[in-house]
């Protein structure tokens, strides 16, 4: 079953359960995916699905901070909730140890000293953990240990 149909039998399941959170969530990111489709003239693969799912969970994790601030709780428990829900279509996430490997790897096949080469790393790292992990995370991380260069 593609990405696509498991968000749509995901909807009505939802939609049957009555559960409006997860139903206002996915049909979020059947928007996206349509409206993406509609723009370029495409018919989006299980990839784009999750480059669409990705971006809708960035976005939610930038908004979290604004929350915290003005403490809202109501709303901080609900973008959480859509946070796991986004996070279920995602692959499993990697481990900090597993994402450190990698960027490892990439600075050593790259042979980048400073964090000016960073652009070099990102480019290897970025397809290997699209979609695996937080790429704030793994930008800190590349930066921090090219800094230690």
């Amino acid at each position: 079953m593609s990405l696509k149909e498991q968000l749509f039998a995901d909807l009505k399941t939802a939609m049957k359960e009555k559960d409006t959170l997860k139903k206002d969530t996915v049909q979020l990111i059947r928007s996206g995916i349509l409206q993406y489709e509609k723009d370029n003239k495409v018919e989006l693969d299980d990839e784009g699905v999750l480059d669409i799912i990705t971006k809708q969970l960035k976005s939610r994790r930038d908004s979290l901070p604004d929350y915290q601030k003005s403490g809202r709780e109501d709303l901080i428990e609900k973008l959480n909730k859509e946070i796991e829900i986004l996070l279920g279509y995602l692959p499993e996430q990697l481990s900090e140890d597993e994402i450190q490997k990698i960027v490892e790897e990439a600075i050593a096949e790259t042979g980048a000293a400073s964090v000016k080469e960073m652009g070099k790393v990102m480019g290897i790292v970025n397809p290997k953990l699209k979609g695996r992990a937080d790429m704030k995370v793994v930008g800190a991380l590349v930066k921090k240990l090219l800094q230690g260069k």
